[in-house]
């Protein structure tokens, strides 16, 4: 073989090895993915984490490796037993670091409007939560932290556009 011939050709196991070097130095995110989920009338699903004083919207962390769309399924059945199509993505925030946080990437997707069997069927089964609503826009306002709820008001202004947004801590860059 060409001695002039690039690494990833000479030698493959070689060059593998060194993208799994380069891939250990390098920095990772944290993602976290929330799911945007209505009832007939419009109103917004928000719950009520036990481990931390404000309301937030159904979802969570994504583990290692695990899709964000995933992570928020994962999530709603762990915590809600609620099983949804999620469909679209609608935001996607990175937050600054802040408290004892490194950066992580936020996402919001369209979990849709729910049957009323469904939302007859939702049930708490994670003790993280202690109790679920469906809430106007503005009763969300008042409950989420004012970041979660500037990235949740954009969510619902893609709704009626369609032009998915890329936010910097909840604003438009």
């Amino acid at each position: 073989m060409n001695s002039d011939a690039p690494l990833y050709e000479r030698d493959p196991e070689a060059w593998q090895a060194h993208l799994a070097e380069g891939n250990a130095k390098q920095p990772r995110k944290r993602v976290s993915a929330d799911v945007l989920v209505r009832d007939r009338a419009g109103r917004i699903l928000l719950v009520d984490p036990q481990y931390k004083p404000d309301w937030d919207m159904p979802g969570g962390m994504a583990e290692a490796n695990e899709p964000p769309q995933d992570a928020v399924r994962r999530e709603l059945r762990e915590e809600l037993g609620l099983d949804v199509h999620v469909a679209g993505l609608l935001v996607v925030d990175w937050v600054s670091p802040h408290g004892p946080w490194d950066d992580p990437l936020s996402f919001i997707f369209d979990g849709g409007e729910l049957t009323d069997e469904q939302i007859a069927g939702l049930k708490i089964s994670d003790t993280e939560l202690s109790e679920f609503e469906f809430c106007t826009a503005e009763k969300a306002q008042q409950r989420l932290r004012p970041y979660v709820w500037r990235r949740v008001a954009v969510a619902l202004d893609v709704l009626k556009t369609g032009n998915v947004r890329y936010l910097h801590d909840g604003h438009m860059r």
